[in-house]
């Protein structure tokens, strides 16, 4: 009988895993669109991709790690609420190598800053939905629900940051 582990089992979840350097990338499919992506630590084993859509997702993400300027084309479910939705689509407007603050995104699309972080926070396409482009006015800010200053979400802010061009952080 077949054992497994915990992450094992875990990576069971997603369609394919992709190393990357900042850790992996779960990539979760269903009825023809990404469901979800999710960054995961590095104990993830890569698993190669068991549908046509993830091994494309897959490569996307390897386009991107090579050029942070690529930006994605992938055919995503219908996630969030409405404001959720108008957050997510400020933040898409983001170019690579520049941030704004939950602030300014707050402004642009008249809200609050707290409730744009939480819908940071919820963002179910990372790397898609650039999330890692908004940041706090007086610093790096928190990432994915965790503000843990030196935790692995930060470190994944920091590292696709840097690989943006984006300095001070």
């Amino acid at each position: 009988m077949k054992t497994s582990t915990p992450a094992t089992q875990l990576a069971d979840l997603f369609a394919a895993v992709v190393h990357t350097p900042f850790g992996g990338m779960g990539i979760r499919t269903e009825a023809g669109v990404v469901r979800e992506m999710v960054y995961l630590p590095r104990h993830f084993a890569e698993k190669e991709a068991t549908d046509p859509l993830a091994a494309k997702a897959a490569k996307q993400i390897a386009r991107y790690l090579k050029d942070p300027e690529f930006r994605f084309k992938l055919p995503v479910a219908d996630a969030g609420s409405e404001f959720q939705k108008r957050v997510w689509h400020a933040i898409s407007e983001i170019p690579s190598g520049q941030v704004l603050t939950y602030g300014d995104i707050a402004r642009r699309i008249k809200s609050a800053p707290r409730a744009v972080g939480q819908a940071c926070g919820a963002n179910w396409y990372p790397l898609i939905v650039p999330c890692h482009r908004v940041t706090a006015a007086g610093g790096l800010g928190g990432f994915s629900h965790h503000d843990d200053v030196d935790g692995f979400y930060l470190n994944v802010k920091r590292w696709l940051l840097k690989h943006e061009g984006v300095t001070g952080y």
